[in-house]
């Protein structure tokens, strides 16, 4: 097969893609690389329908590489995860709108294109999570104790354009990541951007049922296959507080194989997941994947 992959500058020298890449390679796969935010794109002429089949992105919020998919997308062409998708999840502001009409167990969130407007959110709504609605990677993320607090705080949040605020949600410091690969669920527990503790090193852990279901319902609600689910668990249950396409699987055993075995199955498929069956013979045999609901993996803690 050929591949085309959208690498921007951030993840130019990442693990995740350029292993995945590298194991694509060596199975005997063409991998054509574009790195949008470092090259000047004849953008009428990139995207050549029928020269790859299946283009993928691997980016940060805001970057160019988006932009490339959709055109991609536009002439007809299998992009991994669906162009609408991954933009549905970019916009954390719509991702919540979304994500809470679909019945996701998502917080409170108000979306302001000036800070000085969230001065309008209910003090009863206070302690507030304030975060970019195109922000990854834990950047610019606030727990903003009161209005007082939130008004000392406008001239470093004028930057960012638009924000999110939504309640804070009381927790024990980590946050549950769940992947989704391939048909499988990997959970790891991490320190949570806002309780950074140096001694809380990511790890794999067991996934609950309730957990797994609601994984399993995010990609549902936004036609991803290759995602990641970040997770708090509350007082009143799991709240989910971030979904991002194409993440970095870390912890995930034979991560660069396996989202390689799932990018050539969407390939296979047009960008829709596949049964294990239809792509059997495009790469090298790992153990087959069952569908999501019910492939849970359990971490052994280690």
């Amino acid at each position: 097969m050929r591949l085309c992959f959208l690498v921007e500058e951030h993840y130019r020298h990442d693990g995740m893609p350029n292993e995945v890449i590298r194991q694509l390679t060596d199975w005997g796969h063409r991998v054509d690389v574009v790195r949008p935010g470092g090259s000047l794109l004849r953008m009428t002429e990139v995207v050549r329908a029928g020269a790859h089949d299946a283009w993928v992105l691997k980016t940060v919020s805001g970057g160019p590489g988006l932009t490339l998919l959709e055109a991609a997308a536009a002439a007809g062409m299998t992009t991994v995860n669906d162009a609408r998708s991954i933009r549905s999840v970019r916009d954390k502001a719509l991702a919540a709108a979304i994500g809470r009409d679909r019945g996701l167990p998502l917080p409170t969130t108000y979306a302001a294109a000036a800070p000085e407007l969230l001065g309008e959110i209910p003090a009863s709504e206070y302690p507030l999570v304030v975060k970019p609605a195109d922000g990854s990677s834990g950047r610019s993320v606030h727990l903003v104790s009161s209005p007082d607090r939130l008004a000392a705080m406008l001239p470093a949040l004028a930057g960012e354009g638009m924000l999110i605020a939504q309640p804070y949600v009381p927790n024990a410091g980590v946050d549950i990541k769940v992947y989704a690969v391939g048909g499988e669920l990997f959970a790891t527990e991490r320190c949570s951007p806002l309780h950074p503790d140096p001694s809380v090193r990511e790890r794999r852990v067991p996934l609950s049922a309730e957990v797994a279901a609601i994984a399993v319902q995010v990609g549902a609600v936004y036609g991803l296959d290759l995602y990641g689910v970040d997770v708090l668990l509350g007082p009143d249950g799991p709240v989910v507080v971030d979904v991002n396409d194409f993440p970095s699987f870390r912890q995930v055993p034979d991560a660069a194989a396996r989202v390689a075995r799932a990018v050539l199955g969407l390939a296979c498929a047009g960008g829709t997941s596949a049964s294990p069956s239809s792509t059997a013979l495009v790469y090298p045999a790992l153990p087959v994947a069952i569908p999501a609901q019910a492939a849970v993996r359990a971490g052994d803690g280690a």
